[in-house]
């Protein structure tokens, strides 16, 4: 009996546990307008160790220009590049070609915004 109710507990947890994580269909631009400073970034929700992260990226008028990109010792801005929103996810260009990074929205309020990358890393943002 116990085996069952531990059964039934650990199903629960993991179905609430994936309600929780369910990715945000974007609708309109308009839904990621305004600067977003980049906190940290983690190459999976599990993982423990996360990457601090200095860059601000805005989103206006359907371009995202990244600012305050460290290199090197230096700070520089990246060239303003057009977004899109497509099947409610995130498309932004990628400089110097026709490609794209696409993005899900896995959570978003007025304040935070998480993003998940094509290649699974986790961007965690607060809005300024």
């Amino acid at each position: 009996m116990k085996k069952i109710n531990l059964a039934v507990a650990l199903l629960s947890l993991s179905a609430f546990g994936s309600a929780v994580y369910a990715d945000v269909t974007l609708q309109s631009k308009d839904e990621v307008q305004g600067a977003w400073k980049l906190q940290y970034t983690k190459n999976s929700l599990a993982d423990k160790q996360s990457i601090d992260r200095e860059d601000t990226w805005v989103f206006k008028d359907g371009k995202v220009t990244i600012l305050h990109i460290p290199r090197e010792g230096i700070y520089y801005d990246q060239p303003p590049v057009n977004y899109d929103v497509e099947d409610g996810k995130l498309k932004v260009a990628i400089i110097g070609g026709s490609r794209f990074d696409l993005f899900t929205v896995v959570e978003k309020d007025d304040k935070n915004m998480t993003l998940k990358g094509k290649f699974g890393n986790y961007y965690y943002f607060n809005k300024k």
